[in-house]
């Protein structure tokens, strides 16, 4: 249901942020998620490439639109469609990229045994926390 009532939004999103990164306003990536199964996790795209960067030619850049998202999470609500569908959850742990999660060992695979999520509980916890 809240996929139906914000898609106006996401449309608004994409578009804004196809404008902003000159590029398609979705990024999308394969992680590792439940038992070790991978799955495409996608994005609002925040960020945009620059061919000839003198640190590194393949270098991103985050937009000022991209800021915004990132402050406010709006990014990541296209991730409420692999809630939908099973593979992700509102808070777990963050899915890990192919190559990472295959090196862990021992009681740090067990993170796999979960499903993983849009938001952690230490980001929620750490964004209530008042910053002096």
């Amino acid at each position: 249901m809240a996929l139906i009532l914000i898609s106006w939004l996401l449309i608004f999103l994409y578009i804004l942020a196809s404008i902003s990164t000159r590029s398609n306003g979705l990024f999308v990536q394969q992680r590792i998620g439940l038992n070790g199964n991978r799955f495409c996790i996608c994005k609002i795209k925040t960020m945009k490439r620059f061919k000839n960067n003198f640190l590194n030619t393949s270098s991103l850049r985050t937009t000022t639109f991209g800021r915004y998202l990132r402050k406010y999470k709006l990014d990541e609500l296209p991730q409420l469609f692999n809630v939908l569908i099973g593979e992700m959850s509102i808070v777990g742990p963050r899915p890990d990229l192919p190559g990472f999660a295959d090196k862990l060992k021992g009681d740090d695979k067990l993170i796999l045994s979960l499903r993983p999520g849009i938001t952690s509980s230490a980001s929620i916890f750490l964004r209530t926390k008042k910053k002096y």
